[in-house]
Parts: structure tokens; sequence; C-alpha cells
């Protein structure tokens, strides 16, 4: 919601405020800066000091942030205040961590993929929001609004446990003792016989909990003397990070390359060198109504994400998905009738929305506790990167009449993001993280 809300009340603030169009869109730049920071810091900060410190940390910076830049007397401090909620929404890792470390390897894919379904109603519900709001009351109303949801996590943030497996890596094994026994209290069922121990402390002697599967990377990482960054450059773990970082690249590109030629190609003139970015400065009820239709496309292929994600694996999921991708958007290397182009370009937004749900849930399996929310957080950073370039690189094309370049450029990167999918070490369907 924090994420689409600057599109819906930039117009009204350079208007009332008589911005430049640097300075509106400075507005939005600072969020993304924000993710870039965020993503990295609060992986950092989880997997050093807790989850749940995490939780806390995002949760107070966003809602309060939110709820201030409401109240912003001039333009410095909107912009100063949205950042700050900027770097609260790179948050997704330290959630998707979080939550990825209570589900059973059996069924983890679809519950990862569902929790990201979320981040498309939250796109549905602040259109909505916005459609009625903005009319009757002002941009100020909405920002306030807005931050009520994380309002909502501060509030049930008493809830959160702390996850067994970060107390365990952290040597806290009376802590994540407890909160197992809660775990199996609240769902009626009890402990397995045997005491639990860290990998590090075990000895043949001990009775202790046999895994069914062999996890896919030591839960064992030295932090001395060296940062977590670069451990994830290390040689068990280069590989599969440079090919992450350019998959997240590759998938946030062809999410917004999709996105922009979505509203420019089925924008009502939809003549050559008449861009529209998706949310357009229209303050009238056609641009919360192509917010609210365009993100219903993405549902589908999250909820074919899920239903895939643990039959087919991970790695085929991403593969199949990005080659529907690929074929929906191959006719449009030339100019297609109206009614095919929204056809094709709404699938390949549902497919490539898809392919980016299941790299959401392949990052943070494939990093040991010790590195997850850092290791998911810099990829995500990265796709970020590729979220502010494919704009840049897509308005020049398209704005000088070049739609099959534009395409062929999204072909060209659905390509090389496919490469990496195969090129993958290891497949985590079914596999005990650490």
């Amino acid at each position: 919601m924090e994420i689409m809300i600057l599109s819906f009340i930039g117009p009204a603030i350079k208007s009332e405020w008589n911005l430049s169009p640097a300075q509106e869109t400075l507005l939005t730049s600072v969020v993304f800066a924000g993710l870039l920071v965020g993503s990295y810091s609060w992986g950092f900060i989880s997997d050093n000091y807790g989850r749940r410190k995490g939780l806390l940390g995002i949760a107070m910076l966003a809602s309060v942030a939110g709820l201030l830049s409401a109240f912003s007397l001039n333009y410095l401090s909107l912009v100063t205040l949205r950042g700050l909620v900027g770097i609260g929404l790179g948050s997704g890792p330290v959630c998707l961590s979080w939550f990825l470390e209570f589900i059973p390897a059996s069924n983890r894919g679809m519950w990862m993929v569902v929790i990201s379904i979320f981040w498309t109603l939250g796109t549905i519900f602040e259109a909505a929001l916005a459609w009625m709001v903005m009319p009757r009351l002002n941009w100020r109303w909405l920002l306030a609004l807005s931050s009520v949801p994380s309002f909502a996590v501060l509030l049930l943030y008493g809830l959160a446990p702390e996850t067994p497996k970060y107390l365990c890596t952290a040597g806290k094994m009376a802590d994540a003792a407890h909160v197992l026994e809660k775990m199996a209290q609240r769902n009626g069922t009890n402990l397995p016989s045997g005491m639990l121990v860290s990998d590090e402390t075990a000895t043949p002697d001990e009775e202790v909990i046999i895994p069914e599967h062999t996890p896919l990377l030591s839960s064992t990482v030295n932090k001395s003397g060296s940062s977590s960054f670069l451990m994830l450059l290390s040689t068990e773990l280069i590989r599969t990070t440079l090919l992450l970082w350019f998959l997240f690249f590759g998938n946030s590109f062809i999410y917004y390359g999709v996105i922009l030629l979505t509203s420019e190609l089925n924008s009502q003139e939809a003549r050559c060198g008449s861009t529209l970015l998706l949310l357009e400065h229209a303050q009238d009820a056609s641009l919360y109504v192509n917010v609210f239709i365009t993100s219903l496309a993405e549902l589908p292929g999250l909820l074919l994400s899920a239903v895939i994600v643990d039959r087919v694996g991970r790695k085929i999921s991403m593969a199949i998905m990005s080659i529907l991708t690929f074929i929906f958007l191959l006719p449009l290397l030339t100019h297609q009738p109206v009614t095919l182009t929204t056809v094709l370009l709404f699938g390949a937004r549902m497919f490539a929305n898809g392919t980016f749900g299941v790299a959401c849930v392949y990052a943070p399996e494939v990093y040991p506790t010790s590195l997850r929310a850092t290791g998911a957080g810099i990829a995500s950073a990265v796709g970020r990167i590729g979220g502010m370039v494919c704009p840049l690189v897509s308005v020049g094309l398209v704005t000088g009449c070049h739609q099959t370049a534009a395409i062929f450029l999204l072909e060209v990167v659905i390509v090389l993001s496919i490469v990496c999918i195969l090129l993958f070490p290891f497949e985590t369907k079914g596999k005990r993280i650490d």
C-alpha cells in the first residue's frame, strides 16, 4: 500500500505545492532508495539480533513515519519521511524469513506463495481506498489511513514468537524449546521425545531428534573476521548468490516493464510518443479503476504458483512461468489489435508475478538461518535496482516509437533469467532448511 500511494497523491501534492516534475519524481525515487537501504539493513539486524527485533523496528519505523508524513509542513519534510517509510518497507525478506522458519517442508512453497498474495491485495485495497478518499477528502487523509496496517503490525507484535531456528542458531536452546512447546500445545499435540540440541553441540551419546532430510547447507557459519555480505560470496554460496541477484534484477525489470507497456499500449490514445505510466497523472475515477483492474491480473499467476510450487519444484515452476511470460510477449514484437494486446499483457503480467512469487520462496530457502534474511534482503535490493532501471530504459524506447525494441529487450532479459534458473545448483522442494 505504501509503495503505491505516491502514485495517487503525487499529482495533488504537485498542484498544491507547485512542484516541478523532478521534485514529484523524487517523492517516489526516495521510497525506492529507502527500500534499497532497508532490504539489507533489516536483514542484517534480524540475522544478528533476532527476527522479532527486526519486525519490531520495521513496524515502528513504517507506522510512525507513515503517519507523520500526513502532517508534513513542506516538501523537504515529506521527502524525508517517505524515505524513512521506504527503509521500513524494505522488510519483506525479514517477514518472509520469519514465516518460512515456521512452515513444514511438505507445503512450505504453497504457503510462501500464498503470503505473497497480500502484496497484490494491498495494491488493490490502496486503489479502492484512494478511489473513496481522494475525491472527497485530500492526500493527507490518504497517507494517514494507509499507515493503519503498519500500526496493526505493531499492535500484533506481541503475538509473534521468535523462530526456534534462529534461537537454536543463537545458542538459546531453552528459549527454542519453550517456543516449540507452546506451538505443540496450541496445536493439541506433543513434542517428540528427546532433548533439543544444536548441530554444533550434539554428540553420539546424546539422544537427538534426527531430521527426515539432510539440510541444504550447513547451519554452522562462522561470522568472525568477515561481514555477512562477504560470506554470501564465499566459495559455497557465491554461485547461488550471483544467480539470485540476476534473477531478482531480471524479474523486477520484466515485471515493471510489463506494467509500463500495459498502461501505454492500453491507453485510449495509444499513440506513439505519448507514453503514459501505469499510474498516470489523472485525478479521476479511471486512474483508480485502471490500477484496480490491472492488479487483479496478478492473482491467477500467484494461485497457479501456489498449486505447482510444491508439486514440480521451485526451479521448474519458475522456468515454466518465465517461458509463458516469454510466449505472451512474443506477438507484441509487432503491433497487435488493442483487445489482443490487452490479453497478452495481462497474461504476461500474471506469469511474471507468479515467477517473482516463487523466487521470493526460493531465495530464503537456499541460505542458512544465520544468513537467511541478509541473503534474501540483498537479492531483493538488487531487484529494486532492476525496477528503477526498467522505466528509464523502457520510457525512452516507447517514447521514441520503439515498441519492438522494448519487447525484444524484455524477451532477452527473460531468456537470461531462465538460464539463471537452470543453473541454480539445487532444488529446495521438500528439503529441510537448517
